[in-house]
């Protein structure tokens, strides 16, 4: 039986709670969010990444319109039936309350979770300035209060602005607005990972992996206090590689060893599985 989404939102904030914290790998596709589950994950996320890239779009540009992302959401969530957190970039909206009717929109399409950056989609001024960034957060948080997971993240360290007590400035405020959780993707060190958790505790912080020198290990991270762990765009561009190989294979005539892979049959015992 498919879960409600208030369901789906008690189990997604617990996972942030319990010790030790949780994986959430993201996935791109129905066949992949099940993958993942048949792995044992407890809940997965969107990647604006990978979902513009899989529509031959650039992410961060405001490509990809809140109506495609919300049904690529309700997609994973509905043939996973996990609790399914939205990377959905700025928010879809130039005011606060453009952010707000995303976090209802949100709701409604049964995610359990969904963050907030403090990007522009303007690639002269990547970053919004600081009380534009917080009233954003502020206006989802007084719609997600109870209702749905809201983090909120920077990307200073991203867009090439290493300055980690902007970064520090920022998730504080995000989390006095009501974020419940906080991530700044591509943080320098586990220093400066350290010092974001201890900054905003006791809210849980997101760790996305392989955004410091070699992809820190997750019982490093856990034992850096960090409650979340995410991949964003990294599994799919992983397959992405492998299939680069196989192209390559097969431009050279390798027909056999461009047509290893998953087999078939599991494929659809797995789509099976929902139908």
């Amino acid at each position: 039986m498919a879960k409600s989404q208030g369901e789906l939102y008690e189990r997604f904030l617990a996972l942030h709670l319990q010790p030790g914290g949780f994986i959430m790998p993201n996935a791109w596709d129905g066949l992949s969010a099940l993958l993942l589950k048949d792995a044992g994950f407890q809940a997965l996320g969107t990647s604006s990444a990978a979902l513009a890239f899989t529509l031959g779009r650039l992410d961060g540009r405001h490509a990809v319109s809140l109506d495609e992302h919300l049904a690529h959401a309700a997609l994973l969530n509905t043939v996973s039936d996990l609790p399914i957190n939205g990377d959905f970039e700025d928010g879809y909206g130039s005011t606060p309350d453009d952010v707000a009717a995303t976090v209802e929109a949100a709701i409604a399409a049964g995610l359990a979770g969904l963050g907030i950056e403090d990007t522009s989609g303007n690639p002269d001024k990547p970053l919004r300035d600081f009380d534009d960034a917080v009233a954003r957060v502020a206006a989802a948080a007084k719609v997600a209060k109870g209702r749905i997971v809201l983090t909120g993240r920077t990307d200073n360290f991203l867009q090439g602005n290493p300055d980690l007590a902007d970064t520090i400035k920022r998730l504080t405020a995000f989390a006095e607005a009501g974020a419940d959780v906080l991530y700044a993707p591509y943080p320098g060190n586990m220093s400066d990972v350290a010092m974001i958790v201890k900054a905003v505790a006791p809210k849980p912080v997101n760790v996305l992996v392989g955004t410091m020198e070699g992809a820190v290990p997750v019982a490093d991270l856990q034992k850096a206090g960090v409650q979340r762990v995410s991949m964003g765009g990294a599994l799919y561009l992983r397959v992405m590689a492998d299939l680069k190989i196989a192209a390559k294979q097969l431009a050279d005539g390798d027909t056999a060893n461009a047509s290893e892979g998953l087999a078939f049959r599991e494929a659809a015992m797995l789509i099976k599985s929902i139908a």
